[in-house]
């Protein structure tokens, strides 16, 4: 514990060696002794307890030597010390004031004189007194003068002697504290040379390089050469005015070339001039190398996850497909008995096809959320869409749940796939109906120009955002379960009650359709799930034309389609649907061929009809050079998904969703290939 200033012991040898390393004061003494025929003269160092004398002149035996004491309080310099002034005494017998005082009497004097020494600063040090015991005519204005002048001077002498001390002892506790430091710092000139370093930075060149630096060193001569142009290249900076950090690799091959974080600072004299610089070392390997460690750990848990999430998704997927095939196996096996009535004949194939249209949906719903759906984006009144699936709500969530909507009466614009939408609320609010076992009230709500918020770790994005939102009272979903929730197959349902596929195909279409969705739940109160798509100007598109699936529609009459496929049964198949329908047929089995078939001018074919995810050249590239070749053959492409379409739509071109029906891919192609018939007429 360190004691306070008042309570330190105050160090009068280093007052005394002070006074004795001014070469003036024998001098001084000297001379005070002259003027004033006394024979006695001292500086003495005063403090509030103690009179100890520093220097001496003794023609009289009075017996002090630096060093000695006498009893402050039997001095006059005490009550020069409180006072400050100046004590001038011709004869003491005769002086009225000090005739009767304790001190003349105690040590045998007549003459006196004690001048205050007081530093620059104001600090009171001590006093240049002389006695002598016989009467002397010291108090005249030209001895009291020139005392003065002296205790002046011996007091400029100590307060300049103090602080060169004190500049030392903080240059050499500098000095220590650079040398004290770990990490390797030296200085260098204009002209490279090192001007100073630290024991560090000569150990730690001594470990990275197998020798020692010295001062006067061209520090990057000092390296090899791969790594000299890259120092001198720092060290010029530096010395150009430029603060800054770099991290590089310095150091000889046989000894490791560890990684250094080093600091460059341009070093300044009093005027700011840059006078050379100076840099700061750290080894940072052990930190990269750790580094890169997490990072490879990291790397193996999300590894680790997404072969845990593979699985589950292809257990989920070979689970729920196996039933769908259960169905339409046994239908089928049904179908080629041929007692079969045709009443159970058409209740089979009613059954396989309604287990198609599950299977689509199911692949439908995976598709979305890897964001691989092929969607169809469109300008519509976000307000006008969720009043129309609340209509729907009621019917879908039953009698006792309350469905609330809170539109505002302004139309607020997104651009989105409708139809995925619109699946979207029905699976957040069956996902709110099941939450509320079948009671409560479940409040759908439109918010215009709103920002995205950070979700998920992930940044917020400016600009206006409509934010859907669906609120239950439902018992809300515990924190274990929230971050898993957008997971495919993770259900908190029983069996058989739910497939895990309705959020995450909320969590893909909001994400492929440049929003996202966020949730927020606790647990007996309910949970608000919020969709965010970004808000546009613009007017809504119309409506699309509603298609009768029992409506007629134009066959083939001969007319030439080219199919490009690379599958041989979807090939095979694709041709004998259109030939049933009247077209006639080629196919190529990949875009390459066909663009071969086709030649420069089309060969007489009337549409090409192609798959578009295909080894080499895929159907969308060879659709746009179709485009530039021959513009007015018409183009249809088919896919169950593709990435391109994921991201730039399908560029134009009619496009068939697998799986399709026969009487699908009639109707766009008799739509499609008449209007080529009646070009070319």
């Amino acid at each position: 514990m360190s004691l306070p200033d008042a309570a330190r012991p105050h160090d009068f040898q280093a007052d005394i060696d002070l006074i004795g390393s001014i070469e003036a004061v024998p001098t001084i003494l000297d001379a005070v002794c002259r003027i004033t025929g006394m024979g006695f003269a001292a500086v003495a160092r005063v403090t509030g307890d103690r009179w100890v004398a520093c220097s001496v002149k003794d023609d009289i035996a009075f017996g002090l030597e630096p060093g000695g004491e006498l009893e402050v309080a039997s001095t006059i310099c005490h009550e020069i010390r409180q006072n400050r002034t100046a004590v001038v005494i011709d004869h003491v017998a005769e002086d009225p004031r000090y005739r009767t005082h304790h001190t003349p009497a105690r040590y045998g004097f007549q003459s006196y004189v004690s001048m205050p020494i007081v530093l620059p600063d104001g600090t009171f040090f001590g006093t240049l007194c002389a006695i002598d015991p016989k009467p002397a005519a010291v108090n005249r204005p030209e001895v009291v003068g020139t005392i003065r002048m002296f205790a002046d001077l011996i007091g400029f002498h100590v307060d300049a002697n103090q602080r060169v001390a004190s500049s030392g002892a903080a240059l050499r506790l500098y000095a220590n504290i650079v040398q004290s430091d770990a990490a390797p710092i030296c200085a260098f000139d204009h002209d490279f040379r090192l001007i100073a370093f630290n024991k560090a930075h000569n150990d730690e060149f001594f470990r990275v390089n197998g020798f020692h630096t010295k001062v006067g060193d061209v520090f990057p001569d000092l390296f090899i050469p791969q790594q000299a142009a890259a120092m001198r290249a720092n060290m010029a900076r530096a010395l150009a005015g430029e603060s800054y950090k770099v991290e590089a690799v310095f150091g000889r091959p046989e000894f490791g070339q560890p990684c250094w974080e080093i600091t460059y600072t341009p070093l300044r004299d009093e005027t700011g001039s840059i006078i050379g610089a100076f840099h700061q070392a750290h080894d940072i390997s052990a930190r990269l190398l750790a580094e890169a460690e997490l990072r490879d750990a990291q790397e193996a848990l999300r590894q680790s996850q997404k072969l845990e999430a593979v699985g589950q998704l292809t257990g989920g997927v070979a689970h729920d497909f196996n039933n769908l095939l259960t169905i339409i196996r046994s239908s089928v096996d049904f179908l080629r008995r041929p007692e079969l009535s045709a009443e159970r004949r058409a209740r089979y194939m009613d059954a396989v096809s309604d287990t198609v249209d599950r299977a689509a949906k199911l692949t439908g719903q995976l598709l979305a959320f890897a964001r691989r759906q092929t969607l169809k984006p469109e300008v519509f009144d976000a307000g006008a869409q969720l009043h129309a699936v609340a209509d729907m709500l009621d019917t879908l969530t039953g009698a006792r749940i309350r469905v609330v909507t809170e539109v505002a009466d302004e139309p607020c614009f997104v651009r989105a796939d409708v139809s995925q939408f619109q699946t979207a609320l029905i699976n957040m609010a069956v996902n709110a109906r099941d939450a509320m076992d079948g009671e409560g009230t479940l409040t759908l709500r439109l918010t215009c120009a709103s920002g995205l918020p950070a979700i998920r770790g992930h940044a917020a994005a400016t600009g206006p955002f409509a934010a859907v939102s669906l609120t239950d009272t439902g018992a809300g979903i515990a924190p274990d379960q929230l971050v898993r929730i957008f997971e495919p197959f993770f259900t908190t349902k029983e069996i058989g009650k739910g497939t895990g596929l309705g959020l995450s195909q909320v969590f893909g279409f909001a994400k492929q359709s440049g929003g996202d969705v966020a949730v927020e739940s606790e647990i007996g109160r309910g949970t608000t799930f919020t969709l965010y798509l970004r808000e546009i100007a613009g007017e809504p598109c119309g409506e699309p034309p509603v298609t009768d699936a029992n409506e007629s529609f134009p066959v083939g009459e001969g007319q030439r389609v080219l199919v490009v496929e690379d599958n041989v049964e979807v090939g095979r198949f694709a041709t004998q649907i259109l030939e049933d329908f009247g077209y006639s047929t080629t196919w190529a089995a990949n875009a390459e061929t066909a663009l071969e078939v086709l030649g420069p001018d089309g060969s007489g074919f009337d549409a090409v009809f192609s798959d578009v995810v295909m080894p080499g050249m895929g159907g969308i590239a060879m659709a746009r050079i179709l485009r530039d070749r021959l513009p007015n053959l018409p183009v249809l492409l088919a896919s169950g998904y593709s990435h391109v379409f994921a991201r730039d739509g399908s560029d134009g071109f009619e496009l068939l969703h697998k799986p399709y029906s026969a009487d699908q891919l009639g109707r766009i192609l008799g739509k499609v290939v008449p209007r080529r018939i009646r070009e070319r007429d």
